[in-house]
């Protein structure tokens, strides 16, 4: 489950309406195989989906962001275990009830505006503190990110290669480096692979896949 941060004052809201509504659908397309129910605007600046895995819901939550952050739309999310007990609405993501999704919408409802990754596994509440602390210190990574920064790291993060990224803005691989570094990429990397790493754990615990 997610959320617009600040949408009011974002954008025109005629262009903050299509370039939601683009990136959500986007998102849908690249990871059509991840969904049990994709992505879908239920009200306003809200959105939700079903993911099959916890840790293919994380790495949509990620591309997602950083999409929108690309048009500068601020947003954040929450990671939830989830136990759907009514039919699977393979075509939107809504009028399906299950144990997982009323706390997950509880700490959405919390806004934390400053904090873009959270996590809600109600039988894992240790766990779920130590996600909940490494998406606080993404979260302070990415606030500290100038826009050359971001598309840069999205792009590492992505699988490209400094060599790639050198070519593709014409500048040195030298200059690749600095600002990877600048921008804490090796820190942001090390606290996604953790989160990555914590989650499959827990899909290979709940028999998700």
């Amino acid at each position: 489950m997610g959320d617009l941060v600040r949408s009011e004052s974002s954008l025109p809201l005629d262009l903050l309406h299509e370039r939601f509504n683009k990136a959500i659908d986007d998102q849908n397309i690249a990871h059509a195989n991840a969904f049990l129910s994709p992505m879908t605007i239920t009200l306003g600046d809200e959105f939700q989906g079903i993911a099959r895995t916890l840790a293919q819901a994380a790495m949509i939550a990620r591309d997602l962001r950083f999409q929108l952050l690309a048009d500068k739309i601020d947003c954040r999310f929450v990671v939830g275990l989830v136990e759907i007990k009514t039919p699977i609405n393979p075509d939107k993501a809504w009028n399906m009830m299950g144990p997982g999704l009323a706390k997950a919408r509880n700490k959405l409802n919390q806004k934390k505006a400053d904090q873009y990754y959270r996590f809600s596994l109600p039988e894992e509440s240790v766990m779920e503190v130590v996600l909940d602390a490494l998406g606080a210190g993404l979260s302070a990574i990415e606030r500290g990110w100038t826009d050359q920064q971001r598309e840069d790291i999205s792009g590492l993060m992505s699988g490209s290669t400094p060599a790639e990224l050198a070519r593709r803005r014409n500048v040195s691989v030298h200059s690749i480096y600095k600002v990877r570094g600048s921008g804490s990429y090796d820190a942001y990397a090390m606290q996604w692979n953790a989160i990555s790493e914590a989650l499959a754990w827990l899909d290979k615990k709940e028999g998700l896949g």
